[in-house]
């Protein structure tokens, strides 16, 4: 949350105080967007991250995963604690603004695995299936970066 400077007069009997106080901002239409975003990300990486850590490999390929019985267990475990700690990132710190720092590096890690997706549906030929969903995680994760470092850092508690 940013802080705006505002200008207070204090009128008395006698004399006038003037005073500098920092007041928190009204949400923006900048920070409704990038809380949808995050969201946005939470929620769909968290439910990735949830199946590919806790489903079956089995179960994850009935449910559409296709890949999830060619890649080694150990790969796909470690992709769906990647991407629910990445949805625990990239909100919680914003929200308690304890470490803010971290959400976009949350963002970060996203643009890691989309980017890293992309190129192993291409490898696979699934582009034309997988791409356009790709494409948009991407784009939410960059948006997330870029406004959660760039154009509306949330401050730290304190």
């Amino acid at each position: 949350m940013r802080l705006s400077v505002a200008n207070i007069m204090f009128v008395g009997d006698t004399k006038q105080m003037k005073q500098t106080l920092a007041l928190p901002t009204p949400f923006t239409k900048w920070a409704i967007l990038f809380w949808i975003a995050q969201l946005i990300l939470a929620s769909l990486f968290g439910l990735a991250g949830v199946m590919k850590t806790f489903m079956a490999p089995e179960a994850l390929a009935a449910s559409g995963i296709n890949y999830a019985t060619e890649l080694p267990y150990w790969l796909l475990r470690f992709i769906g604690i990647c991407e629910l700690s990445g949805a625990i990132g990239i909100v919680l710190p914003t929200l308690t603004r304890i470490l803010p720092r971290l959400a976009p590096l949350a963002a970060l890690g996203f643009v890691m695995i989309q980017v890293l997706a992309i190129g192993f549906h291409a490898v696979r030929g699934e582009l034309a299936m997988a791409l356009p969903l790709n494409i948009v995680l991407l784009s939410l994760s960059l948006f997330v970066l870029w406004g959660r470092s760039k154009k509306l850092p949330v401050l730290p508690r304190g």
